[in-house]
């Protein structure tokens, strides 16, 4: 027989050791205020839409981003501006280092406006003297009056057909534009007013392209048009004129107003001669072509005699 068997010892175990839960999760409660708080994610920027064109199909295309204006182009406008309303009057002369100190540019971009001018016939480049603001052209003047009035007789006939009322209110309004600047004495304020008052009629025509076209031929006619504004009588009478334009427009009347608007270039034509007198300065020695026809036949009958 097996003896008794022995108990079997048993290791005493030690009581597990649990660490305090609780000041752990206040320490990591307390480091999460503490720190700093997470960047902000950065705003998407949104993606430039581009303006749609519609074709002439009836498609839709994306326009081309507008890209910043070169130094060179701003310039030039600015200068033609200064030069067509005789802030830069005709034979003064220009300097390209002080057009570019007061621009704030380098010389390169007003070499280049200066250039442009030079082919629009504003500026003279003389390389042994500098540069000049040229004289106006009297030789071209007439066609280029002529040209004009072809045009814009064109677009008041059209536009003696197809004015609307809110259209005429607008051609009103523009000419109370013109009788406030010719009672501030404000040459300025009523070339502006009357450029739109010609201008609107080509949109009411529904042919503003024709106003761009005119816009070309007139450059030295509006530097020749200026010299006339202080004139005494000459503001007035081209409001009086307008007026005649608009009630031709309003009466739906294309042959008068065709007549109205030719009335009104032909005083700007026949005026050069006067004007040219007043301010000799401003003006080429050139005789307009419209007068040397009718000069050369007296002389050449004179010279017949003497022989």
């Amino acid at each position: 027989m097996k003896g008794p068997v022995a108990p079997r010892k048993t290791k005493a175990t030690e009581p597990r050791r649990t660490e305090p839960s609780a000041p752990r999760k206040a320490q990591s409660s307390a480091a999460q205020q503490n720190a700093p708080p997470p960047p902000a994610a950065l705003p998407r920027k949104p993606k430039q839409r581009l303006p749609q064109l519609r074709l002439i199909d009836g498609s839709v295309q994306r326009a081309p981003p507008k890209r910043p204006i070169p130094f060179s182009a701003s310039v030039y406008a600015d200068l033609r501006e200064q030069l067509i309303s005789l802030k830069r009057l005709p034979g003064e002369a220009i300097t390209e280092a002080a057009i570019a100190e007061s621009y704030g540019v380098s010389r390169t971009p007003v070499r280049e406006a200066i250039l442009r001018l030079a082919g629009d016939g504003l500026v003279e480049i003389f390389p042994q003297s500098g540069i000049f603001v040229s004289r106006i052209p009297l030789s071209a003047l007439p066609e280029a009056i002529i040209i004009r009035k072809a045009l814009e007789e064109t677009t008041a006939r059209l536009a003696a057909k197809q004015a609307t009322a809110s259209q005429l209110l607008a051609l009103q309004s523009i000419l109370q534009r013109q009788r406030e600047a010719c009672a501030a004495d404000d040459h300025d304020a009523f070339h502006e007013a009357d450029e739109l008052f010609h201008a609107t009629i080509a949109d009411v025509a529904g042919h503003p392209g024709i106003w761009s076209l005119i816009l070309q031929v007139k450059v030295h006619v509006d530097r020749y048009r200026r010299l006339t504004l202080p004139q005494a009588g000459r503001i007035a009478g081209a409001i009086a004129e307008h007026e005649k334009i608009h009630a031709a427009l309003e009466a739906r009347n294309p042959t008068a107003a065709v007549a109205a608007v030719g009335a009104h270039l032909d005083r700007l034509l026949a005026d050069i001669q006067a004007t040219r007198d007043l301010n000799p300065d401003y003006f080429d020695a050139v005789e307009p072509a419209t007068t040397s026809a009718a000069q050369t036949a007296p002389q050449k009958k004179s010279r017949q005699g003497r022989k």
